[in-house]
């Protein structure tokens, strides 16, 4: 799920952003990227110990950024938000001012935006609208102003301090909103079934491995791997773990691409333990950590005990002003949303077992909290979302959407108007490693719950839970991504048969890699045809997923 990762960094941001590139189209969808950016350096300013970012008229600017911006927080995200906003309370008067008129406009506005409509009315002089909401404009104007202001945000992501870069962030959130109700439409894509596999295909392993590999041999990139011609440390870290599934003693070319890979990621380490490359610092110290881990150089293991302090110094806890009883507590995110999800917390929690953190790390024990409120299940799960009229709670299927009160598939909606966050199949798996990382046995019925699920949603045509839809290529988004997932949890759930809701039994090794021989492409590589999302369209990537999955199902994770 590359496609979707940005450093989560709760201290000062490590490394810079990326120039903005003003001869590439700008669309909603990328002008959302680049907003996020800017969000992150923004929340990075929090100070948790006063619950502040600089005064009435800041708290006030960064409040109604993150309130109109695409990811529209609201004070249940996390003490950043909430901290600021309960600071604004505070330093409301008793007549409902705020000090000056500039300041009343301002805190109104921010206080409406986020909901607080009884103190914003309380406010003399009323909502004064942002400047740039008063004109008409053409979309080429906006997309011109869009690029004219991100052409003057320095490398860091800001905007010059504090206040501009929420007012940045606030008109180009605008601009995004007004490009994003403007642009058509695209007609979904049409779905291919996967083709069919016999489970006999099995013992093609192997060679479908060699054959992966000398794909990935094919698309080095200064001594990397990437895309579009340009070395990633992310894809790098990946596409060295599913070299390192090829048995030994690999061929020379395969073993030189491994150690070059390893160094380039070993020379990416930062002051403060991190392996990136200024993006993507938890996802891609991760997949820095396992690389690492299985390389087993000994010279790196000073280096994976820095980045293993790293990650669980980005844990959502008390350190950031989070307390147990939050939504995201426990939980690590990707840092592009600033919302910790399950995808992101399962691979830090894998990062950390390799690198040997035992169960009982205070790391894995408040990653229970956050798992539990993925579940589906109401008797460890009692978190109720009430946000723009609707109601979130836990259903009681066992398996578990992407994020506390989230799933990327969707939400049953009862009779009552009560949304249910959809199970399914990656995050459903996810939630299984993350309890046995975690230390629970296989029958507390947390397990035993998800563990129902899997069973009785077992299937390798698709990533199971997402609904029949207008898209026919839903169900296929996060393949490989899915398939990974699903050989590390069942490795380590160590059943090697798994029996259906039908009572099949599954030999799930044999079946996992006859399906990816199935599907293995005559160059020797992977791809998701149906659904590129998350990254899945690049044939490295894809490819990576599936050597690393089918190493974990011979037994060589």
């Amino acid at each position: 799920m590359l496609a979707l990762l940005l450093p989560l960094l709760l201290q000062e941001p490590s490394g810079t952003v990326p120039p903005f590139d003003a001869t590439k189209p700008l669309t909603a969808s990328t002008l959302s990227d680049e907003i996020d950016r800017s969000v992150h350096w923004l929340r990075s300013r929090f100070d948790p110990a006063k619950g502040d970012y600089g005064g009435v008229e800041t708290n006030g600017w960064v409040l109604y950024a993150y309130a109109t911006c695409p990811r529209r927080y609201r004070p249940d995200d996390g003490p950043f938000v909430a901290g600021a906003l309960e600071g604004l309370r505070t330093a409301q008067a008793q007549d409902g001012s705020f000090g000056s008129d500039n300041w009343n406009r301002v805190a109104a506005r921010a206080l409406a935006a986020m909901g607080a409509t009884e103190a914003a009315g309380r406010v003399p002089g009323g909502i004064l609208p942002a400047a740039w909401d008063r004109s008409e404009r053409t979309p080429e104007d906006v997309l011109a102003r869009a690029k004219e202001l991100l052409g003057t945000r320095a490398a860091d992501g800001s905007f010059g301090n504090v206040k501009e870069t929420a007012r940045a962030i606030a008109e180009l959130s605008w601009c995004q909103t007004f490009l994003a109700a403007r642009e058509p439409k695209k007609a979904p894509k049409p779905a291919q079934a996967l083709p069919p596999f016999d489970p006999a295909q099995a013992a093609e392993t192997q060679r479908a491995l060699e054959r992966g590999a000398m794909f990935l041999l094919s698309q080095r990139v200064e001594g990397g791997f990437g895309f579009d011609g340009r070395r990633d440390a992310g894809i790098t870290a990946m596409a060295v773990g599913g070299l390192l599934a090829l048995p030994e003693p690999r061929p020379a070319a395969v073993q030189a691409a491994i150690t070059e890979g390893l160094d380039f990621l070993a020379g990416l380490q930062q002051d403060d333990g991190s392996i990136h490359e200024g993006q993507l610092a938890n996802y891609v110290t991760s997949a820095a950590i396992l690389a690492l881990v299985r390389g087993g150089r000994s010279a790196d293991q000073a280096r994976v005990a820095r980045a293993t302090a790293f990650l669980k110094a980005l844990q959502a806890d008390e350190g950031e002003g989070y307390s147990a009883g939050d939504r995201y507590y426990g939980g690590m995110g990707y840092g592009g949303d600033e919302r910790p999800d399950l995808s992101n917390l399962q691979m830090a929690l894998e990062a950390l077992h390799a690198a040997g953190t035992p169960p009982s790390d205070p790391a894995f024990q408040k990653a229970l909290a956050f798992l539990q409120r993925c579940q589906n299940r109401s008797e460890s799960n009692d978190l109720v979302v009430v946000a723009d009229g609707k109601t979130i709670a836990a259903g009681n299927d066992g398996g578990a959407g992407y994020a506390p009160g989230e799933s990327k598939a969707g939400f049953v909606t009862l009779a009552d108007g009560k949304q249910l966050p959809r199970s399914y199949g990656s995050m459903s798996y996810a939630l299984l490693k993350g309890y046995l990382f975690a230390g629970l046995a296989k029958d507390d019925p947390r397990v035993q719950a998800v563990w129902k699920w899997l069973r009785e949603n077992y299937t390798l045509d698709v990533n199971p839970g997402f609904p029949a839809s207008d898209d026919p290529a839903a169900a296929y988004q996060g393949l490989f991504y899915y398939f990974y997932t699903m050989a590390k949890a069942l490795d380590l759930f160590g059943e090697g048969v798994l029996v259906d809701a039908a009572g099949t039994e599954h030999d799930w090794r044999s079946e996992l890699c006859a399906r990816l021989v199935a599907m293995q492409r005559p160059d020797g590589s992977w791809v998701n045809e149906n659904a590129a999302r998350w990254f899945e369209g690049n044939p490295v990537l894809a490819t990576s997923y599936a050597l690393l999955t089918l190493g974990t199902a011979r037994g060589k994770p």
